[in-house]
């Protein structure tokens, strides 16, 4: 069994089997979901309303393929920041940046590491020098660039 230690809540195989079904396909009705399980419907509604006030849910998400969505561009960035204690103030300018798909405070050579999604070299040129580089505390950043995603999925329960 999986604890979330703040609340001292645990969750239970029954969990787990839902939270399987539903990452597998998000959009799957808790009647069939209930059906799978042998359970009612109910007893799913209060076991989701459960792990979304634990925060094991946080959400759901519609995926897009962004290359059909002409976002050819996907490319990796490690920041330098000149002080760690500018880190905060940049995570909100960061943000303000659409292209800022993901952005992770880092140990190691990076003080943070960003993914980022453009349309084209172009557009990627513009949100580094423009918009990324531009933010105060950015002292510099490294950038590699996607040639293909291999492998995307979430973690296995």
């Amino acid at each position: 069994m999986l604890k979330k230690e703040s609340q001292n809540l645990e969750i239970d195989n029954l969990d787990i089997d839902i939270l399987k079904q539903l990452m597998h396909d998000a959009t799957k009705p808790y009647t069939e979901i209930a059906k799978d399980l042998i359970v009612s419907g109910g007893t799913i509604h209060v076991r989701m309303k459960k792990l979304q006030e634990m925060g094991i849910i946080r959400g759901s998400h519609l995926i897009i393929d962004p290359q059909k969505a002409g976002y050819d561009v996907t490319a990796f960035l490690g920041i330098y920041l000149e002080k760690g204690i500018q880190y905060k103030d940049a995570v909100e300018q960061l943000s303000k940046i659409k292209e800022v798909v993901e952005l992770h405070y880092t140990t190691g050579a990076y003080s943070m590491f960003a993914k980022i999604i453009c349309r084209d070299t172009s557009h990627l040129r513009h949100v580094l020098n423009e918009e990324i580089q531009a933010v105060p505390g950015i002292q510099r950043t490294e950038t590699l660039i996607s040639l293909e995603e291999s492998i995307r999925r979430q973690i296995e329960l």
